[in-house]
């Protein structure tokens, strides 16, 4: 079982005090039902709370919105196994940015819907809900994106910034709109957004309008203008690559990194020490965004990692975040995919947590090339078997991938659960699929104290048609074949009935507790005015009835005294019966000789 690095977060549950009362707790397939109790012999007459709880977990994956994404993002994956063999390998990175793109169009879709759900229910708590999750898909579509320009798409050093602050400028678009808000107020240097609309300029390298904000700074602060001049020099002299130009990409690493190094050096110098604000916009280095002496958010760590051109820890970082309580399947569904080009599907145990699709696991792990069959039998001993007909789903998956083992296993646990509930002719239907003879016997003797017990049998259907299944068993096989006797039987085949009825004695296939059943099966045929049995067949039966008889030596303490005296009837009736049999058979075999 794989270990979680972090603990697990703790969840508080409106109106329950754990902390006077017991809980007490039922586990569920998808939930857990949560209710006060009370230990025993503590005397306590309090009334308890009346409800009981349904603690689920992971309840977004149940939303038609995201189970639409699910579905949606899906599709694209399996479109792109099925072309990847077709396609050149001069033509894939094109294929591949193309089908990252129509991921992230099928998030930010997603997005839109969750945003006009919001804004348009009345419930708040819903309306909250919706509002998280379209956080979280912003979360995740940023970091998709950074992952296609970092890895998918893979341009040239020099094209790889203009791709990335296009990055920047796509995920931080509102900064225009706020922008006209400070400008439009009555004090724009006074305004609360004014400085967040600085620094977004200036990770966006518009330079040219950040310096227009910080003029009006600088205007309303004379005795900073000299630190405010500064800055705006090393702003006007931020290189800028031109793809286009003549600039070789040596000469603009040269000019990039002497303009950092002069950054550094007047924030070492304390130039701006007397103003945060402009110390923060100098601050050209990621690293030194960060509060050393704090560690970094979960997504600022992902999208160093990214940065750092470490897709594994990118991975491996979101994976974690599932413990996170305010990330979701949703977020880690994605992440898992983000590295198209190595054709890997998510870890185990990341899609495959939305039960309610259990096709899309498998469909990832079908095109996992190293380790998809281990993680798909791994998950497949997890998938909780509630229903039959999700139990026929999980088991035809199994079948079409050759998983016999998991299909064994399947069919033992639900042909348990159906004895449990007394579905005779379902257990017996499962531990045939499962090939588990001693399961298979079991049930088979279900069946006759069933027929014992009732007189008839139940599930006919099931048992006319086992055909070749009933050599699963001995028991199975006396099943079928006592089943047999009855059909001839009723359609009057006296004699092939009889037949039948001696050699399942004869041959030991029948239980020696059902002898005395199969014994009193006999009367009628041997009542018959027309002789069924011969000779020789009446003395099998008088000598399967005496072997019967000598080993029960002493009275069972299991059985009473009437019990005692129906078996001494019947052990009478049926001595008489087989020499009135006898005596018919040697006279009709007697004459048939004289003859």
């Amino acid at each position: 079982m794989e270990e979680v690095d972090v603990e697990p977060a703790i969840t508080v549950i409106p109106g329950v005090d754990s902390g006077q009362r017991h809980m007490g707790f039922v586990w569920g397939p998808g939930d857990i039902l949560l209710y006060e109790t009370q230990r025993k012999g503590t005397g306590s007459g309090e009334a308890g709370c009346p409800l009981i709880h349904v603690v689920r977990k992971d309840e977004d994956i149940y939303s038609p919105i995201l189970r639409k994404l699910f579905n949606e993002s899906h599709h694209i994956f399996v479109g792109l196994q099925q072309s990847k063999e077709e396609t050149s390998s001069k033509t894939k990175r094109p294929q591949f940015v193309s089908v990252s793109k129509n991921y992230r169009s099928v998030i930010r879709a997603c997005m839109e819907e969750l945003q006009q759900v919001a804004v348009s229910t009345r419930d708040t708590a819903l309306s909250t809900q919706y509002c998280s999750q379209v956080s979280i898909l912003l979360a995740v579509e940023l970091i998709w994106n950074l992952c296609e320009v970092l890895f998918i798409e893979a341009a040239p050093a020099g094209s790889l910034l203009l791709h990335l602050l296009d990055w920047v400028r796509l995920h931080k678009a509102d900064v225009d709109e706020k922008a006209q808000e400070v400008l439009h107020s009555d004090s724009p240097t006074r305004h609360h957004k004014y400085w967040d609309v600085v620094i977004c300029y200036v990770l966006q390298g518009r330079m040219d309008e950040a310096r227009q904000m910080l003029a009006k700074q600088a205007s309303q602060q004379p005795a900073a203008r000299s630190m405010f001049k500064t800055l705006d020099s090393l702003m006007k002299k931020m290189p800028v690559f031109n793809p286009v130009g003549s600039q070789t990409l040596t000469e603009f690493d040269l000019k990039w990194r002497h303009w950092h190094e002069e950054c550094e050096l007047h924030l070492q110098d304390g130039s701006f020490s007397s103003n945060s604000n402009l110390e923060t916009i100098c601050k050209s280095s990621m690293d030194l965004f960060l509060d050393n002496r704090s560690a970094p958010e979960p997504l600022d760590s992902i999208l160093l990692a990214a940065f750092e051109f470490d897709i594994h820890q990118v991975i491996k970082d979101c994976r974690l975040l599932y413990t996170h309580p305010s990330v979701k399947p949703t977020e880690l569904h994605y992440y898992a995919q983000l590295w198209l080009q190595s054709e890997r599907v998510p870890p185990l145990g990341i899609c495959v947590r939305t039960v309610c699709t259990p096709q899309l696991a498998v469909d990832y792990f079908d095109h996992c090339p190293e380790f998809g069959r281990m993680y798909l039998e791994l998950q497949i001993e997890r998938v909780p078997l509630d229903t039959e007909r999700k139990a026929l789903k999980v088991l035809r998956i199994c079948e079409q991938r050759q998983l016999a083992e998991q299909v064994r296993s399947i069919c033992k646990i639900m042909a348990k659960k159906a004895v449990r509930n007394n579905r005779l002719g379902s257990a017996l239907s499962w531990s045939i699929r499962a090939k588990d003879a001693a399961f298979a016997t079991l049930i088979s003797d279900r069946f006759l104290q069933d027929y014992c017990a009732r007189g008839t049998f139940s599930d006919l259907d099931l048992i006319d048609n086992l055909g070749p299944a009933m050599l699963l068993s001995d028991r199975l096989t006396f099943l079928g074949k006592y089943r047999e006797f009855h059909k001839l039987y009723g359609e009057k085949r006296f004699a092939e009935a009889a037949k039948l009825l001696l050699s399942l004695m004869t041959a030991r296939i029948a239980p020696r507790s059902f002898w005395m059943t199969l014994l009193t099966d006999a009367l009628p045929l041997l009542e018959q005015k027309q002789v069924i049995f011969s000779a020789d067949q009446t003395y099998e039966l008088m000598h399967c009835l005496e072997e019967l008889m000598s080993g029960k030596t002493e009275p069972s303490e299991k059985r009473n005294v009437q019990e005692e005296d129906i078996e001494t009837t019947k052990v009478e009736l049926l001595r008489l019966a087989l020499a009135r049999n006898l005596a018919a058979a040697v006279v009709k075999e007697g004459t048939v000789d004289s003859l």
